[in-house]
């Protein structure tokens, strides 16, 4: 397929975008300055621009091509103790200065707080390296249309058993954002993000089954072919067809990458400084303890080449560094900004705004397998490659969500399976994983590879 798409070369555009910074940089650098100029003791704010292309297509036909250009700015301004912030829609002199006066208005009736105010001045940002986020694309919409286009009708051709389709899409995006505080700190960076999706339906009436896949990239040409996306999606979807319930048991469950990551996530939500304040996670008090076997380590790393989530500052400014969450299976550190780091009397760990890539590593014989030796060595259980519902309990640890995957027997696959749910503990499930794929999906924040945990309760017929 003609894809129709170049990477840019031309070196006006870099020059249009380092302008368009330099332009983001002063916003905040003005609306700092009235902020000052209309007495607050300190404040802060953030500016962005996004620029966008969206289209789908459903059976052949196109449905929707948006393009987008978004900007914006927010003011937190602090009195004292008292904490006021507004947000506007353009980047317009006078909008910002309304906007500014508003925050000025509402910190004046705000409770005082004395967790507040900006991250301490020494932790700013001081280097800057080229994270390689920003590899803008020359795409029409025509060529993002035949790539959707192509994407579903491979998807479409794949398989006889193929008999619907909920769509194609396909996305580009340019972003530009800056930060700025009264500590004199002003960085912008920018970066792009092209992605693909598609979802496919197959089999009739109660055997109906729906599955999809998908890929992003910062760069175009490190998509994978649309066709991939479309034929991977048929072939997932038609696994699906006979999928059935099983008979409740306490088995191993193996987690896919993307399943995997979901797992990690309640870590990371668990971990959080504000869940740990207001004393609603099971992580609470618990540093440097075990939670994984002694194999397994999760770093952040913020400084990834075209991360997803890499920046050399986070949302307050303060200078990111690689460091573990996860270090020979003990919980090395919270994830902590400013605020919620005063609240628990402790240092901000440079998380304001979240953690930013997450890598879950796994060493020594438990780590590295390929799938097919994890599911042998299960022998009977199930994997996990999708999971509904909210039944996740960050304080106590308790986990129950619906499930759906395939059944191992004899360490191989026998059937697809439906309508069952997976229970267990948090803190259980972290320690009783026992091996690590070679399968790291590597698309989204955290990095993870499947994860084969010992034994959970299959709740099924």
């Amino acid at each position: 397929m003609n894809k129709q798409a170049t990477q840019v070369v031309d070196p006006s555009v870099w020059e249009d975008l380092r302008a368009q910074r330099k332009q983001m940089e002063q916003v905040i650098a003005d609306a700092l300055q009235q902020a000052r100029d209309l007495g607050a003791t300190a404040a802060e704010a953030d500016a962005s621009l996004d620029e966008g292309l969206g289209v789908s297509v459903r059976l052949g036909e196109v449905e929707t091509v948006e393009h987008t250009r978004d900007r914006g700015l927010t003011i937190t301004v602090y009195q004292g103790q008292r904490r006021g912030s507004a947000s506007c829609g353009d980047l317009e002199p006078a909008t910002i200065q309304e906007t500014v006066r508003r925050a000025m208005d509402i910190a004046k009736y705000t409770q005082e707080d004395p967790y507040c105010g900006l991250a301490d001045a020494e932790l700013m940002a001081r280097e800057f390296p080229d994270l390689d986020l920003c590899h803008p694309a020359d795409l029409s919409a025509d060529a993002a249309i035949e790539r959707a286009l192509a994407c579903e009708q491979a998807g479409r051709d794949a398989d006889s058993q193929i008999n619907n389709s909920e769509g194609a899409s396909f996305g580009k995006n340019l972003s530009i954002s800056a930060y700025g505080n009264s500590h004199g700190f002003v960085a912008s960076d920018y970066g792009t993000s092209f992605s693909q999706s598609i979802a496919l339906i197959a089999g009739e009436g109660d055997g109906m089954q729906r599955d999809y896949w998908w890929d992003s990239h910062r760069v175009l040409d490190q998509l994978e072919a649309p066709e991939l996306t479309g034929r991977t999606a048929a072939e997932r979807t038609v696994k699906r067809l006979g999928a059935s319930q099983v008979p409740t048991a306490v088995v191993p469950v193996l987690f896919t990458p993307r399943m995997a990551a979901g797992l990690i996530g309640h870590l990371v939500s668990a971990a959080a400084g504000s869940a740990l304040y207001k004393r609603s996670s099971f992580l609470l008090d618990r540093l440097q303890e075990q939670l994984f076997p002694s194999w397994m380590n999760i770093i952040e790393d913020p400084f990834l080449p075209q991360g997803k989530r890499s920046a050399a500052f986070d949302a307050e400014g303060v200078a990111t560094q690689r460091s573990a969450l996860i270090a020979d299976g003990c919980l090395a550190r919270y994830i902590l900004g400013s605020y919620s780091a005063r609240r628990l009397g402790m240092t901000t760990t440079a998380n304001a705004g979240g953690t930013r890539n997450l890598l879950v590593n796994a060493g020594g014989d438990a780590g590295g397998k390929d799938f097919e030796a994890l599911v042998k060595q299960m022998d009977r259980g199930l994997i996990v490659d999708e999971v509904m519902g909210q039944g996740v309990n960050t304080v106590t640890g308790d986990y129950s969500r619906g499930a759906a995957g395939f059944w191992v027997e004899n360490g191989q696959v026998s059937q697809a399976v439906q309508e069952v749910t997976i229970a267990g503990n948090l803190n259980q499930v972290f320690a009783d994983i026992i091996a690590a794929g070679n399968d790291v999906d590597q698309r989204g924040n955290i990095h993870a590879p499947s994860l084969l945990v010992e034994k959970m309760t299959v709740a099924g017929a």
